[in-house]
């Protein structure tokens, strides 16, 4: 695998004309506003190059965000995460970079227009739950929602690319752990049980665990996009383009799950008896709109494969350990690697390129995003992107940060390192050493059935916040098997209530950012596990699967608890164990002095 270059230099200078032909657009179709979401018709973090609607309008490449454009203004709304890298990315003289959810969009438009303002937007690229929202911010300013036909970034996009068609594959049963069959009738007898004839799946991770099945229609998510009806006798009927499905893989779906062009979706959905369970969070407004228009009976309820998804069994958690210890494997070398290289010699790309050749040979399908490799100030951007223009090179005595993953055929990893290239910075030793002791302390937590992630956040924040200091992302995120590195509903965040329950599989990643300077994020994938307890007590604990060392040279061990030493000694000591037999000598004498216990 070779490094992908996302430099935008090439459209420099275009956005603002792009900018203008959407306002003369609006101007045809009566509108005084627009919405540009990051997100397809599936709400997906990745988009295909055809749904880049908002990177290809503004410049803007983030996993989040969306822009609203005026006749006079055009915002970019942007979390935490965004606020530097959208002012390298965006013309600050055409766009303007709005803090959300700070700055509630309803709000923005309550400023930006008049009363009678009409606000169009794509109803297929908005969730029902979304546009309530924007709805009720907007009661009684005198200012409309409009739904078009068309979206208006697509009347101005030229040589918009095509939707992706690629080719899809069965997931095998050894990693599946339970077959589509057994997966529809247990999702079917709950539909039966609640009443509902059917349920609309628009999740295409959601849809490719269901059928057990895995795509290649987007980079680094090996799902298969499309819609999907699931009846509450069993049957699926896929609207996905039916090229990418060959004989063999038909005949492993069977003749209880039908394969129809996209275009059918439309009349389908006009024509489906109910009640019909949509997701409000996920599902796209038209797709509502049109069940609405054909009077059928609306069960609001979350997508029935979602949390079920988020469980893993037995052989996804067996595939998860088995890739961890592959991707351990790469990142040991990579590290080892990093250490013999003479100081100032690198460039971010180059440390890219040489993780993704070690995981390449481990045997990875694709990365499973876009390594974060960021060092010194670039360090400081959450989601920062190496591209030409930005390139640097790692100076001696700077921290770098290298946030990365695989997408192996029987599981998927994200883990994240920080290390100093050469002697550690002053300056980044006690947040390090907090942002560690955080990652320690959730490692450890043991709390009982019931609890959720929001309830957790804090004992990863707790040690910075003793010094004012506190990351602007959320601490855990949910992580498929061989799915989405990215998944839903689960997190560990302040705004999390999904109480947490055996299998799941979250990331554990407290962080630090001092912007110009430096960042640090140390991560681990952990699974939801029943622990021992004393009796009348459900209890529930972590077990880590990264296989990695814990770089130790920004350690302050003075500041730190003996039983969190003895944790890291216990770790490393497992990562020693797990990692040596599949390694050359050179790569194992590295370890060993990576793995030293601390503190005796």
């Amino acid at each position: 695998m070779t490094y992908q270059s996302f430099d935008d230099a090439a459209q420099q200078g275009h956005h603002a004309t792009r900018l203008a032909d959407l306002r003369n657009r609006m101007r045809q179709e009566g509108l005084d506003a627009f919405i540009i979401p990051r997100a397809d018709a599936h709400q997906g973090e990745y988009v295909a190059e055809a749904d880049a609607r908002l990177a290809w309008l503004t410049g803007f490449t983030g996993s989040a965000g969306f822009a609203i454009v005026t006749q006079r203004q055009a915002g970019v709304f942007i979390d935490g995460r965004y606020r530097v890298q959208v002012k390298d990315q965006v013309d600050l003289a055409h766009f303007t970079p709005v803090p959300w959810p700070e700055t509630r969009p309803s709000h923005w438009l309550r400023e930006a227009l008049p009363a009678g303002g009409r606000i169009g937007f794509d109803p297929w690229l908005h969730s029902r739950k979304e546009i309530e929202a924007m709805d009720s911010g907007l009661e009684g300013s005198g200012l409309g929602l409009i739904a078009t036909e068309e979206n208006l970034v697509d009347a101005i996009w030229p040589d918009r690319p095509a939707p992706p068609v690629g080719r899809a594959r069965a997931h095998d049963i050894e990693l599946a752990g339970e077959t589509s069959a057994d997966k529809r009738a247990r999702l079917a007898a709950e539909l039966k049980r609640d009443g509902h004839a059917a349920a609309f799946l628009s999740l295409p991770d959601s849809i490719s665990w269901l059928l057990n099945i895995r795509g290649s229609d987007l980079p680094k998510n090996p799902v298969v996009q499309g819609f999907a009806v699931l009846a509450d006798d069993g049957h699926v009927t896929l609207f996905s383009d039916p090229a990418k499905f060959d004989d063999d893989l038909r005949r492993f779906l069977g003749n209880d799950v039908s394969i129809l062009h996209p275009e059918g979706l439309t009349p389908a959905l006009l024509d489906l008896p109910g009640p019909v369970r949509i997701d409000p969070a996920t599902a796209p407004e038209a797709a509502f709109r049109l069940l609405e228009q054909a009077s059928t009976h609306i069960a609001p309820a979350p997508d029935p494969a979602i949390l079920p998804k988020s469980r893993k069994n037995s052989a996804e958690l067996r595939g998860m350990r088995e890739a961890h210890l592959a991707d351990g494997v790469a990142m040991v070398r990579l590290l080892s690697w990093l250490d013999q290289q003479p100081a100032g010699s690198l460039t971010e790309i180059d440390v890219v390129r040489k993780l993704e050749a070690f995981r390449s040979e481990a045997g990875i399908y694709d990365i499973s995003f876009d390594t974060i490799c960021g060092a010194g100030p670039n360090g400081a951007i959450v989601h920062y992107r190496v591209t030409q223009a930005t390139n640097r090179r790692i100076g001696d005595g700077e921290m770098l940060l290298i946030d990365s993953g695989g997408q192996y055929p029987n599981g998927t990893t994200d883990i994240t390192r920080s290390l100093p290239m050469g002697a550690p910075p002053p300056e980044a030793v006690a947040p390090y050493t907090a942002v560690l002791r955080g990652m320690i302390s959730l490692s450890r937590a043991r709390f009982p059935v019931g609890v959720s992630g929001g309830h957790l956040d804090a004992l990863a924040r707790q040690y910075l916040w003793h010094h004012g200091q506190d990351y602007d992302h959320g601490t855990g995120h949910g992580v498929g098997a061989a799915l989405c590195v990215h998944e839903g509903p689960i997190r560990i965040s302040r705004t999390s209530d999904l109480p947490l329950q055996t299998g799941m599989i979250l990331s554990n990643e407290p962080g630090y950012y001092r912007e110009g300077s430096f960042g640090i994020r140390i991560e681990n994938l952990v699974v939801v596990t029943e622990v021992e307890a004393e009796a009348g007590r459900r209890m529930l604990g972590f077990e880590t699967l990264t296989l990695c060392p814990i770089d130790t040279r920004c350690v302050d061990l003075s500041a730190m608890a003996r039983d969190e030493i003895d944790w890291l000694n216990g770790y490393h000591q497992r990562v020693r164990e797990a990692l040596t037999p599949h390694l050359d000598d050179s790569t194992c004498d590295w370890l060993d002095q990576a793995t030293r216990p601390l503190g005796i």
